[in-house]
């Protein structure tokens, strides 16, 4: 059975093991990275996107004038990354490897210089990229790298992505404003909590799924044994962009807040990943909320400068029978 993305936001699946769905969930590179001294003074982009077979938002990129190349936009990646076939097509000069933190675990990757980088009218110089394996199509990876200071908006409704400076905000009739904390260059919403308990909520564009781990599964088994329920959850396969296989079990958690926003039965897969460990979440009620939750929304726009997320509701999400999402 198919997993599509709005039968995963909207909670109406529940799989058995036979017919856990192939799903991707992008890897985090962790490297050093060369920020860009001065955004303040580069102009405002826009630009279309496109989609791969998974729902991840993919940009036109062009790489030393030649392409355009579907770049995938992913806010849990703190560091761009380049398809390994498309760097030896293009001949790119190589450098010393990268050590990238995936999300199952710890790889050396050659590394390459990109002489110029263009996203829309923005661009980078000298852009030393990790080269990977990638599937799907995709022909590259951009990160957080892009956006030192900046705001990233993923628009689902219109299908684009802008960046731009850091700009004051508060919530308003159709939004909500949450406050953020800044972890190895991605967000961390800090006013979230599941059945009253607080958690963190990374924000991972790059993943399809959204992925609990042990300490929030906990959380969610020790209510449902209060209510009377089992312990006991359907397994789902998934892999990485790369091709990384790993499995895990789907749930459903029964109430989410993230800052003024409340949703319910919310869909997650747990799976005890090595970047928990990186994060020092190991231990501690955490959630990656990928593509299956954010993709819920108009906009969700992620404000490095001023470390704030804004999401836009959607019309959609209020319905005669109640609201999917709500203010809360």
């Amino acid at each position: 059975m198919h997993l599509s993305r709005r039968q995963a936001a909207a909670g109406l699946i529940a799989l058995p093991a036979a017919a856990a769905p192939l799903s991707r969930a992008f890897a985090q590179p962790i490297s050093s990275v060369q920020l860009p001294s001065d955004t303040a003074t580069e102009p405002p982009t826009r630009v279309d996107t496109g989609h791969d077979g998974y729902e991840h938002m993919l940009a036109p990129v062009t790489i030393n004038g030649q392409g355009p190349f579907q770049f995938l936009m992913d806010t849990g990646a703190n560091t761009s990354v380049i398809s390994r076939d498309l760097a030896q097509r293009l001949m790119l000069a190589g450098t010393e490897p990268a050590r990238l933190h995936t999300i199952v675990g710890v790889r050396e990757r050659p590394g390459v210089i990109i002489d110029r980088l263009q996203v829309g009218q923005r661009s980078r110089k000298a852009v030393r990229a990790a080269t990977l394996p990638l599937t799907s199509g995709i022909d590259g990876v951009l990160g957080v790298d892009w956006l030192d200071g900046q705001r990233l908006v993923l628009a689902f409704k219109d299908k684009s992505i802008s960046i731009a400076r850091s700009v004051r905000d508060v919530t308003r009739d159709g939004s909500v404003v949450v406050p953020a904390r800044r972890r190895m260059g991605q967000l961390t919403i800090v006013d979230a909590d599941l059945g009253g308990k607080p958690i963190s909520a990374m924000i991972d564009s790059g993943s399809q799924m959204t992925i609990a781990n042990s300490a929030l599964r906990e959380l969610v088994a020790a209510d449902n044994r209060r209510s009377g329920g089992g312990d006991s959850y359907p397994r789902v396969t998934m892999e990485t962009l790369a091709g990384e296989p790993f499995s895990g079990e789907m749930l459903y958690l029964p109430f989410l807040r993230l800052g003024g926003l409340q949703l319910g039965n919310v869909p997650v897969v747990h799976a005890d990943m090595h970047v928990f460990d990186l994060w020092g979440l190991k231990d501690k009620p955490a959630i990656v909320l990928g593509m299956d939750l954010l993709a819920q929304f108009d906009t969700v726009s992620l404000d490095f400068g001023r470390s704030l997320v804004r999401f836009d509701l959607a019309a959609g999400q209020f319905t005669p029978s109640g609201p999917l999402v709500r203010p809360a």
